[in-house]
């Protein structure tokens, strides 16, 4: 089962695991959670598809919402949840994990504590939010007397609790394999060269065309987003967006590029937003300055 560390900013890392279709053993019945969720994806699918309607609007607004969760919660989801069954199945040394990640933009980073901190410092979070959303559960089952609209609160908050649970429970199989030492790591050529490229390129097409990047292209674009980051005072993106495509791409996992564009566009939009509080701070200390300055010599005169 691979693994993947994509680093967003000098500050920020994605973590995302190859999902493996679930594959019942003979005489064994497929899980509930399973068909649920295959369900839900399918009449998701076919909403879609509407031309108009509440269920054309349905799907844009919660498609909205989803662009809002945390893509630290899309990651941790797309691991398995460490069931009992799950945890006998590792431990008895039938899965096998490799974590690929970019060396080069990790630098002073472990890849294994990382795996350590993003496996732990969610959890308590997910546990209380999944039962935050369990309790809503039957507040809103008196929507379902609405005639024709199904129950859309109900269906969120039951969509909201699977997710964390499954962002919990991934998060602990996550912490169980680092702890016991069961993950391979490796510094990922190829994702060096693939972020180099990005930063050093304005779009998909130019990498595509480009040469490879040299060791001499991946040390100076790193030197390079090392010296914007100001000594560790500002928080700088290392991968693009469209980036993320080609990532996919090169380890045939067409599924992780959507993921990688969202983990971006979020981050980008957090960097902007303290940016523009930063800006706004300091607008405000020069303004209060002035006017302490003026008070000043009004008070001399």
């Amino acid at each position: 089962m691979r693994i993947f560390l994509l680093p967003i900013s000098t500050r920020q890392t994605l973590i995302y695991c190859e999902r493996v279709p679930y594959t019942p053993k003979p005489g064994q019945k497929r899980p509930l959670t399973e068909w649920a969720v295959d369900k839900a994806a399918t009449t998701w699918a076919g909403f879609e598809k509407a031309d108009k309607g509440w269920r054309k609007q349905l799907t844009y607004y919660g498609n909205q919402l989803f662009k809002r969760i945390p893509y630290q919660e899309w990651g941790l989801k797309s691991f398995p949840p460490a069931t009992k069954a799950q945890i006998e199945e590792i431990n008895k040394g039938n899965v096998a994990f490799e974590c690929f990640y970019p060396g080069s933009f990790l630098k002073g980073r472990s890849a294994t504590e990382l795996l350590k901190a993003l496996a732990t410092e969610r959890q308590a979070l997910h546990r209380r939010s999944m039962w935050t959303s369990m309790a809503m559960l039957p507040i809103t089952i008196p929507f379902a007397l609405v005639p024709i609209i199904p129950n859309i609160p109900f269906f969120w908050f039951a969509f909201r609790t699977y997710s964390h649970y499954r962002a919990l429970y991934g998060g602990r199989l996550l912490e169980n394999i680092t702890n016991k030492g069961m993950v391979q790591t490796n510094d990922s050529r190829v994702m060096n060269e693939l972020y180099a490229a990005g930063l050093l390129k304005p779009s998909r097409q130019a990498v595509r065309e480009a040469t490879t990047p040299d060791d001499a292209d991946i040390e100076k674009v790193v030197a390079q987003a090392e010296e914007q980051t100001m000594e560790g005072e500002k928080e700088v993106v290392l991968l693009q967006g469209w980036n993320g495509k080609l990532i996919a791409e090169a380890f045939h996992l067409s599924e992780m590029e959507i993921e990688i564009e969202r983990a971006v566009e979020q981050v980008e939009n957090a960097i902007k937003k303290t940016d523009e509080q930063a800006r706004s701070a300091k607008e405000v200390g020069r303004a209060t300055e002035q006017k302490t300055n003026t008070l000043k010599d009004e008070t001399k005169q």
